[in-house]
């Protein structure tokens, strides 16, 4: 099959498919005579395991070695149950830092409770504070839970 038939097959866009083969996750396709790439059904199973972990918000890094894990085969699985442990206290933290952070705005928004002038206003008032007290470091977490979403990529 051609990329756009394994993209539809697995539920992904194709532009999607490339960027997984640009980062090395799924193996090479075969390639026929006129140079197309082409596709087989363990692309496809590949594939469903690779969005299957995206899904699970792993990096590319943890997918690769889960790859590794399930194409070596013949271990027992201690390394991937300790990857995933890994992951589950990854996701624990940013469950906590989410949790500080609406903690944060729920008090920013707290600051301005009825309609005020622009001038007045304690959400205006506290986003233009330095980020170093706890009552608006709002903004500060919120770069941080991005930064460290995008390097997970």
């Amino acid at each position: 099959m051609k990329i756009g038939d394994l993209a539809k097959t697995a539920g992904r866009g194709v532009e999607t498919v490339r960027y997984y083969e640009r980062e090395g996750l799924p193996s090479a396709p075969a390639r026929s005579e006129g140079n197309y790439r082409l596709y087989s059904e363990a692309h496809v199973e590949r594939l469903t395991f690779i969005r299957n972990c995206r899904a699970l918000d792993m990096t590319h890094e943890e997918i690769r070695a889960q790859l590794h894990f399930k194409d070596c085969g013949g271990q027992d699985c201690g390394d991937v149950n300790t990857l995933l442990d890994e992951h589950i206290e990854h996701v624990a933290r940013r469950i906590a830092e989410l949790q500080e952070l609406e903690a944060q705005l729920q008090a920013l928004r707290a600051s301005c409770g009825q309609r005020r002038s622009i001038d007045e206003c304690g959400i205006l008032r506290g986003l233009g504070e330095p980020t170093t007290t706890p009552e608006n470091a709002g903004t500060h977490h919120a770069a941080h839970l991005r930064s460290t979403h995008a390097k997970r990529g």
